[in-house]
């Protein structure tokens, strides 16, 4: 049977909940509907986040965002409706999604939505000198 798309976002249980560290996701073929005139929006969905006991389960986030593909929504709603409800599945420390939208009528559009956890304090920024260029700090995060 093949896949569905699914409003369900699955997770697992972080493997290292002990220590803070970044995951980085990029979802490339992004699609709603504008619901003003039905036609298709395309978007790049870069999400980063560090999980605190749960992680997303990626073919589940790829069902997720499938289930928009025939849905109306304004960028700034769609973006803020797909982070609440990936806080909401996995409570993590810190999360932003950036929903970078292809251009449509000489416009680009870029909305970024964050979350962060009260409880959480981000560990100081480490500059780590990049291969090559001895001297020049480069910021990791």
């Amino acid at each position: 049977m093949p896949s569905q798309p699914s409003t369900e976002l699955e997770t697992f249980p972080n493997p290292a909940p002990e220590r803070d560290y970044w995951v980085h996701i990029e979802i490339p073929e992004f699609t709603c509907l504008c619901p003003l005139t039905g036609q298709p929006d395309f978007a790049t969905l870069v999400l980063d986040y560090v999980p605190d006991q749960k992680n997303l389960e990626l073919k589940a986030l790829k069902l997720y965002t499938w289930s928009y593909r025939n849905t109306g929504a304004f960028h700034e709603a769609v973006t803020n409706k797909i982070l609440s409800d990936m806080v909401a599945a996995t409570s993590p420390r810190f999360m932003r999604l950036s929903a970078q939208w292809y251009v449509r009528g000489g416009i680009f559009t870029n909305v970024v939505a964050e979350h962060q956890s009260p409880q959480w304090s981000p560990s100081p920024t480490v500059l780590v000198p990049p291969s090559g260029s001895p001297g020049q700090p480069m910021r990791v995060r």
